[in-house]
């Protein structure tokens, strides 16, 4: 990330991990911005925050039960005495469903991955809103390319990040008068750690090589190769930033051309 896009800003990355949540913290930071990371493991914000201080950057971790709305408050702010404000604010927690027949998906299964997927997301943005409007700040939610295929047993995966979608879009309507944008960013198959490890295992149980995998599914996209967590993260910088200024409501698409929209 050569550009300093986020030069002075502080960034939240809530539901950071060691695949995206990492590159985008990473590649925030790298911008020129405060990063603070949050998510359940404290152990894993650590190595996170390491990594940013190894580069020179500046990082704080902030552990956070996202179905918690005391935690999320404290989140708030424990943020603004550390760095005294907040620019942006990245949704990036994820837990996902059972890859099944939506009709053979138990109700309750669905409901409980609202929870973190959905209905977390509007907790941290409606906790985070009055910092975000005294700085004309941005939320970025990352969403995914589930939205435009028709994989099947993807149905309960579908129907929460579908509701992800219409939140950005409808809490854009209500923030972009206070100065506020809220964007989404929807990723095609990462080519990260859980993706690597998915085609492994198809891979054996077909006894050929990960690689046969790999190039059957790049394939399918038009650059013929899947995305990196960097590649993400450089998007979600940009959405992030004065850059993109006039972008809000948008929902950009980060597949090497897997789906069109």
């Amino acid at each position: 990330m050569p550009w300093a896009l986020l030069e002075d800003k502080v960034v939240v990355v809530s539901g950071a991990g060691p695949g995206l949540g990492r590159a985008i913290a990473v590649g925030s930071a790298q911008a020129g911005a405060k990063v603070v990371v949050a998510a359940r493991s404290a152990a894993r914000l650590e190595e996170i925050t390491e990594e940013v201080h190894r580069l020179g950057g500046v990082a704080g971790e902030l552990p956070v039960d996202l179905t918690d709305r005391a935690s999320i408050t404290g989140l708030v702010d424990r943020t603004r005495r550390r760095f005294g404000r907040v620019d942006a604010v990245v949704f990036n927690a994820f837990s996902r469903p059972p890859l099944q027949r939506l009709l053979d998906t138990d109700s309750d299964t669905v409901r409980q991955s609202s929870d973190i997927n959905l209905l977390a997301a509007l907790e941290v943005v409606r906790a985070f809103a009055p910092g975000l409007q005294e700085h004309h700040g941005s939320v970025v939610m990352i969403n995914s390319m589930v939205l435009r295929n028709r994989l099947p047993d993807f149905g309960a995966y579908r129907v929460v990040k579908a509701g992800l979608l219409a939140l950005a879009r409808s809490l854009s309507v209500e923030l972009g008068p206070l100065g506020v944008r809220v964007n989404s960013v929807a990723p095609g198959y990462i080519w990260a750690d859980s993706v690597k490890a998915m085609f492994a295992r198809l891979a054996r149980e077909r006894g050929v090589d990960p690689q046969v995998v790999y190039d059957e599914v790049a394939a399918e996209t038009d650059l013929r190769r899947l995305p990196e967590p960097c590649d993400i993260a450089n998007a979600v910088v940009f959405l992030a930033s004065d850059a993109a200024r006039a972008v809000t409501g948008q929902c950009l698409d980060v597949n090497c051309g897997h789906t069109h929209h």
